[in-house]
């Protein structure tokens, strides 16, 4: 028996450094607010048919999750390989220009170990990590209406430690979502124009809310979509051209399907019978499409992984009515939505494709999380001993699954709502630390009624719709996952290694504490 597990361990190593010995082209795009029964082979009623092609194309796996359920942590996830909240961010998003970067330069991370490991790095789109921007100098006289926080920074000067302070080589895009100013386009340290004007967006046609602040004259949300095309495109183009032939890493988050709704001109009224955000839906996989069609048109496509995820689920305060009522069920079979704890906020799409390499067709449903990037590039690059011991804490590589495995990569994964609430995922049982509403927007979105004690245990292969709690038939379990869970705590990662620190105790709950000291801070 050992020596069969030898065999099939050297194989997997064998099939690694085949599929690494020409260190490939990566992009990764992240839509936002995307659930994971939104893609047409998903069950969504929207056609994706460059969704659908990555699906035939590809791999897809079923069981994949964000380390939160909203946008700013799960991006400090990806980059760093990290839980978001092992940083000082223990809950909400980033809303401000004058938040403080959430990224730390001197950290190692995604972008900058791939420019160690001689990649070209860019990212194009919605960063949501904050920048570190120079104070405005005041002036009494402003017009009232200028004095909120957008105006509040000087955007005529360069900003510290966004995208290419912590590794990227080049950057465009906005600093946080098309609902929060500034509305102006960055690239690299600098705004390209600055802002002139109070702007704001319709949130869609069924609500018109807006936030308003500090905007470009000439900028508006529905070009943004046609714009990361573009950019991205010729950035392509530009890479093929390289005569160097370093591999490059494009990091492409989307600023859709996210409220405010805002299709370009060539995509509204698309699909009238339902909404906007069908035409948004359309517009999102048009990009994707953009970027396959070019890596074809540059001669990269062979050499070239391109993975599809979310950031978080749908958002539950879109209104779409008329789609609803048509059938369509943005989380799928899964109870809620985005800033949750249950799957609808934490589980998403997830796709990858790369030609000659990745099996077409192929459907993989073993659990993994937005955190895995990091260690699996490095792995793909036969680098994992170059991923320092304070890196990528919380990174498993899923390498193996792209070359056929469904064996667990990870011993268990942590997840989080918008408020903080946690949850811990280990194999078929998944419990959360919280009574009820999962720690976000439940309203009519949340029908599902929990009786918990203290916690809620759920058996994600018996009742993947978490609609019946057993926290009381398996106290034992309930212990275990609270001693994992505690130990992730104290330990500052989840990965083999010397013990790392978190920027602040994660666990706050009072209530929780009293049952489970052991998640208390000492």
């Amino acid at each position: 028996m050992k020596t069969l597990l030898s065999i099939l361990i050297l194989g997997l190593g064998l099939c690694s450094a085949a599929i690494a010995s020409s260190p490939p082209n990566i992009v990764l795009i992240l839509a936002d607010d995307m659930g994971p029964g939104e893609p047409s082979h998903a069950g969504g009623i929207i056609p994706t048919p460059t969704l659908d092609r990555m699906a035939r194309e590809g791999m897809r796996f079923t069981d994949a999750h964000t380390t939160s359920a909203v946008c700013t942590p799960t991006r400090y996830g990806i980059l760093t390989g990290r839980y978001n909240w092992r940083s000082r961010l223990k809950r909400s998003v980033l809303f401000r220009p004058t938040d403080k970067a959430l990224m730390d330069p001197e950290r190692l991370n995604l972008p900058n170990f791939l420019q160690k490991a001689g990649y070209y790095t860019a990212c194009i789109g919605k960063w949501h990590l904050g920048a570190d921007f120079a104070k405005a100098p005041k002036n009494p006289n402003t017009d009232k209406s200028k004095r909120d926080a957008s105006w509040q920074v000087d955007y005529a000067k360069p900003f510290k430690n966004g995208p290419v302070d912590v590794g990227f080589d080049e950057a465009f895009f906005i600093l946080s979502s098309l609902d929060m100013a500034p509305y102006v386009y960055l690239r690299n340290n600098q705004a390209v124009s600055l802002p002139t004007v109070n702007k704001g967006f319709p949130h869609n046609e069924y609500n018109k809310y807006q936030r308003i602040g500090a905007a470009a004259a000439d900028f508006e949300a529905s070009d943004c979509l046609a714009d990361w095309a573009s950019e991205s495109r010729a950035y392509i183009k530009q890479r093929a051209g390289d005569k160097k032939k370093k591999p490059f890493f494009l990091y492409l988050p989307l600023t859709s399907p996210h409220t405010p709704i805002t299709p370009g001109a060539k995509f509204k009224g698309k699909y009238p019978q339902y909404s906007w955000y069908a035409d948004f839906m359309a517009e999102t996989d048009w990009v994707v499409g953009q970027v396959l069609e070019q890596l074809e048109e540059s001669g990269l496509d062979d050499n070239t992984m391109v993975i599809f995820t979310s950031d978080n689920g749908f958002a539950p305060y879109v209104k779409i009515p008329k789609m609803i009522n048509a059938g369509y069920r943005p989380s799928g079979s899964f109870r809620g939505a985005k800033a949750t704890i249950y799957e609808g906020g934490h589980r998403v799409p997830f796709l990858v494709r790369w030609p000659g390499k990745v099996k077409a067709g192929a459907v993989n449903p073993t659990t993994i999380c937005t955190t895995d990037f990091f260690a699996t590039f490095a792995d793909l690059l036969g680098k994992k001993d170059d991923v320092l011991d304070s890196a990528a804490e919380d990174s498993f590589s899923f390498l193996p699954c792209l070359n056929g495995a469904q064996e667990p990569i990870r011993p268990f994964t942590i997840h989080h709502s918008i408020s903080g609430v946690f949850a811990i995922r280990k194999g078929d049982w998944k419990l959360i630390l919280n009574k009820g509403a999962g720690g976000g927007w439940g309203g009519s979105w949340e029908t599902t009624k929990t009786t918990a004690k203290l916690v809620q245990l759920y058996n994600m292969n018996d009742d993947p719709g978490e609609t019946k709690n057993l926290e009381l038939e398996h106290p034992a379990v309930v212990k275990e996952l609270v001693d994992d869970l505690a130990k992730a705590f104290r330990d500052g990662r989840t990965t083999p290694g010397e013990k790392q620190s978190n920027d602040g105790w994660p666990f706050r709950e009072n209530g929780i504490l009293a049952k489970f000291p052991q998640l208390k801070e000492k």
